[in-house]
């Protein structure tokens, strides 16, 4: 059994700097949120993917994968959205048993009513906080993060190896 690596005073301020950030970033969205469109995070990232496919429409399981979320949990989400007119569920022509979510004309009027908040809170605390050069660093640890954490196995990670993989 290996012994677990403890973060370093320089790791760990780097961490819980991480932590507080994105939390109080995702604050600041959900609250901008609420009070223009009475939307969630979640509602609006799935109007957002809707409005930038040609048709307005995706499969539920690509939407949950592309959102990474679980079906149950999309389900409940799109479920919010229709009662208020924003998007609609048909019936995959391809596959009778897949479920499509579309964007209405309602729903699209919210978001080009919401997005402008949406860009103004994401810069005024993030973007316009950064140089092009941070910009274009941060995108690119984000990116790593994200590619290790969909190339691991689910389920818990016990003393991972340091750094990069040997060979």
């Amino acid at each position: 059994m290996s012994e677990t690596r403890w973060l370093s005073e320089s790791e760990m301020a780097m961490w819980v700097a991480y932590l507080s950030a994105t939390h109080l970033l995702e604050r600041r969205v959900e609250d901008q949120l609420k009070a223009d469109s009475g939307l969630t995070h979640t509602q609006y990232e799935i109007l957002v993917t809707l409005s930038e496919r040609p048709d307005e429409q995706m499969r539920m399981t690509e939407l949950a994968r592309r959102l990474i979320t679980s079906k149950s949990g999309l389900t409940y989400q799109i479920g919010q959205l229709e009662r208020r007119g924003l998007v609609t569920r048909a019936t995959c022509p391809s596959d009778e048993r897949g479920v499509l979510a579309v964007l209405t004309e309602e729903g699209r009027r919210c978001l080009e009513r919401t997005a402008p908040g949406h860009v103004a809170v994401v810069r005024a605390f993030l973007i316009d906080r950064l140089s092009p050069e941070e910009i274009e660093t941060m995108r690119r640890i984000m990116t790593k993060a994200a590619a290790a954490m969909e190339a691991a196995p689910a389920g818990p990670l016990r003393n991972p190896p340091p750094g990069k993989s040997p060979g």
